[in-house]
C-alpha cells in the first residue's frame, strides 16, 4: 500500500516517516538504524590498505605515490587526539617538486571512502587539471586530519593543495569523500584559509567528473587572487559553463 511518505523517500537518503508500531519504531526501521548505525562505526575503525591503495593511485599516472602519517599511534588515540592527527610523524618521504598542485589522499574518518572513491577521483582530477598546471605525485596520509596536508603541502613547495579525506561517517552515507582546496599551504593555516568541496559519494551523491570540475574552477581563481578561503567563492554548481568563482576582495 502506498502512503504519503514513498515519493518524498525516493527523493533523499534521510529517514523520514518512520511510522510507528504502539509506541516505538516499527521493528523494521529499528533494524535498519542499527545496521547504518553499524556501518558508519565500521568506516571510521576499518584501517586502510595503504599497499592495494597506493597501488591504485600509481596507476593513475601521476607518478609513484609517497606515504606518510601522522603522529597517532592507533585508531583510538586519532578519535581522542585530533590535534596529533595534524602533524606529521615524518616527512622524509616527500620530496620537493616544483609542480603547481599537490594532492594529498588522506584516510580522515572514513578509511572506507577513500578505498571506494580514491582512485576515480584522483583520476577525475588529474584530467579536470593537467591541461593547465603541473600535478605533483600525489601523497598518502594515513591517521590524518586535514591539516596535516599544510604541512606536506609546503615540503612539496605548490602554489595549491587539495587534500582528499573521508569525511565523517553518517547514518545515511558511510563512504563519503571531501576535498579541501589550500593556495599557498603552509602549518598555521586556518579552516577559513580553505575552500570544501563536499559529499562525495556517487551514485547518490556528489560525481567524481563534477568535483573535479568545481576543484578546477576554484584552483583557476586561487592562482588569479592569490589566496583561498573565505575570499574566494565557487560558481560552478550555479553556472553550466563554469563561470569563474566570485572573487571577495578583502
Amino acid at each position: 500500500m502506498t502512503d504519503f511518505w514513498d515519493e518524498l523517500r525516493r527523493s533523499t537518503q534521510a529517514r523520514i516517516g518512520l511510522g510507528r508500531a504502539g509506541d516505538s519504531l516499527p521493528t523494521e526501521r529499528v533494524l535498519e538504524f542499527r545496521v547504518a548505525h553499524a556501518a558508519a562505526r565500521d568506516a571510521v575503525h576499518e584501517p586502510l590498505d595503504v599497499d592495494a591503495f597506493a597501488a591504485g593511485v600509481a596507476g593513475v599516472g601521476l607518478g609513484a605515490p609517497a606515504v606518510v602519517r601522522s603522529r597517532v599511534r592507533d585508531r583510538g588515540e586519532y578519535l581522542r587526539r585530533p590535534d596529533l592527527g595534524r602533524v606529521p610523524e615524518t616527512l622524509e618521504p616527500v620530496a620537493r617538486t616544483d609542480a603547481d598542485i599537490g594532492v594529498v589522499l588522506a584516510d580522515g574518518l572514513s578509511p572506507r571512502a577513500l578505498t571506494d572513491h580514491g582512485v576515480p577521483l584522483l583520476g577525475a582530477l588529474a584530467e579536470a587539471l593537467s591541461d593547465r598546471y603541473r600535478i605533483a605525485p600525489p601523497v598518502v596520509a594515513t591517521g590524518a586530519r586535514v591539516a596535516l596536508g599544510d604541512h606536506i603541502g609546503k615540503a612539496l613547495g605548490v602554489r595549491t593543495l587539495v587534500v582528499v579525506i573521508g569525511e565523517r561517517p553518517g547514518l545515511s552515507v558511510a563512504d563519503s569523500l571531501g576535498i579541501y582546496l589550500t593556495h599557498r599551504p603552509r602549518p598555521g593555516r586556518a579552516d577559513s584559509d580553505r575552500n570544501c568541496v563536499s559529499n562525495i559519494h556517487p551514485p547518490d551523491g556528489l560525481g567524481y567528473r563534477d568535483a573535479a570540475r568545481v576543484v578546477s574552477v576554484l584552483v583557476d581563481g586561487a592562482h588569479r587572487l592569490g589566496r583561498s578561503g573565505v575570499a574566494l567563492k565557487d560558481t560552478s554548481r550555479s553556472d553550466p559553463l563554469a563561470s569563474p568563482p566570485i572573487i571577495l576582495e578583502l
